[in-house]
């Protein structure tokens, strides 16, 4: 049986219980952690958990009766409280994003090592079935390699989104939406094709001015031939997000779609329905996803810490995710390509150094300790 703290109860934290909850034998949930103490008891109360309610997460350090922390605190603590609970004898998993800086993830990484416990960074879309085909279908080569990657972040969020106390800000959110939307995306992006050689972007706030940071960004990604192009934005109506790869016998997408075409004597498009046909059934005879979304990542640590095997999203996609993101941020503020693999040399490599380079698009003008309703997460990629 593993045991399991929460520490911060808002609202990502119930997609995570209500993941746990699916395993009934082989978890509980012992520990809600919360600086506001009546948020892990509601929570406590709503899902009949029983859990001890603590208001500070070092009171789980050196516990021999918790096995797994599981951080869903605001961004600017993700690294901090994955360290100290890592070295405090637990394995951790961690909401997205990963932490605010590449330093911050290198820190997370030698704490990983030096415990010898598990790190797994949230990255839930990887466990749904079209992103995992899409994935997969790449990987076949049927398509060929890839020319073009579009990916759209695409998310709405009203004027009143930035209100909530640590929203909104390069402090405490650590970014916009590039940081804490398009995240999912990115990540996505990288599983795929990897890191790109430069990276161009711009930075825009156009539609929440109680907010220092973006709410739209473009970027160019440049990679051994092949361009890709991201928009983050939480000022598109509809979410329509996909991912659509320009192949060189093909486009895949996810939402699933593909189309296929051969070239005429002239170089106009045939279409090629036949190789459309392969890549149908390919995609048809690919496993099934058993448990999607955050549930399938939950399921997957606990299958690794069970049998002593890696989990499937470790800290080096996270921070590979974060190396990407700050080079966006880099680059957006600089008016200038900004080149990977990012060195520790680099401004943008430290908290410090964002917060001393990033621009203030307006002033936060309103700190709510919380706000009413529930949330979304996202495109599940089905038609």
């Amino acid at each position: 049986m593993i045991r399991v703290a929460i520490v911060g109860t808002g609202s990502i934290a119930n997609a995570h219980v209500q993941a746990y909850l699916q395993f009934p034998e082989r978890c509980r949930i012992v520990a809600l952690v919360d600086i506001v103490p009546e948020k892990a008891r509601r929570m406590n109360e709503r899902y009949h958990l029983s859990a001890e309610i603590l208001d500070d997460h070092h009171a789980l350090m050196g516990r021999q009766d918790i096995d797994l922390a599981d951080v869903c605190t605001p961004p600017y603590v993700h690294a901090q409280i994955s360290v100290n609970c890592l070295r405090g004898g637990m394995h951790v998993i961690c909401e997205k994003p990963m932490a605010a800086s590449l330093e911050e993830c290198d820190v997370m990484l030698r704490a990983r090592d030096e415990s010898g416990k598990q790190l797994s960074i949230i990255a839930q879309n990887r466990f749904r079935q079209p992103i995992s085909d899409l994935k997969a279908l790449l990987d076949s080569g049927l398509a060929g390699p890839v020319r073009h990657a579009q990916v759209n972040s695409f998310w709405w969020r009203g004027h009143c989104y930035y209100d909530l106390w640590w929203r909104g800000t390069w402090e405490k959110e650590g970014g916009g939406c590039t940081l804490n939307h398009a995240v999912h995306h990115i990540d996505m992006l990288c599983w795929m094709m990897g890191l790109p050689k430069r990276v161009t972007s711009v930075l825009a706030n156009t539609a929440h001015d109680n907010a220092e940071v973006e709410d739209l960004s473009v970027s160019i990604l440049e990679y051994p031939g092949a361009l890709a192009q991201i928009t983050a934005s939480v000022v598109h109506h509809g979410e329509e997000q996909q991912l659509v790869f320009q192949c060189d016998r093909a486009k895949l997408a996810a939402p699933f779609a593909s189309y296929a075409s051969t070239a005429r004597s002239n170089g106009f498009p045939e279409r090629n329905e036949a190789l459309e046909q392969e890549i149908a059934a390919y995609a048809a005879a690919l496993p099934r996803v058993k448990w999607e979304g955050h549930t399938g990542q939950i399921e997957n640590v606990l299958t690794a810490l069970e049998t002593g095997t890696p989990v499937a999203i470790g800290g080096e996609d996270g921070r590979r995710t974060i190396e990407l993101i700050t080079a966006i941020y880099a680059s957006g503020a600089s008016g200038c390509s900004v080149t990977l693999p990012l060195q520790k040399e680099n401004p943008f490599y430290t908290v410090a150094g964002i917060m001393a380079h990033v621009p203030h698009f307006y002033e936060k003008t309103v700190s709510a300790a919380d706000l009413e309703g529930e949330i979304t997460l996202g495109s599940n990629y089905q038609k």
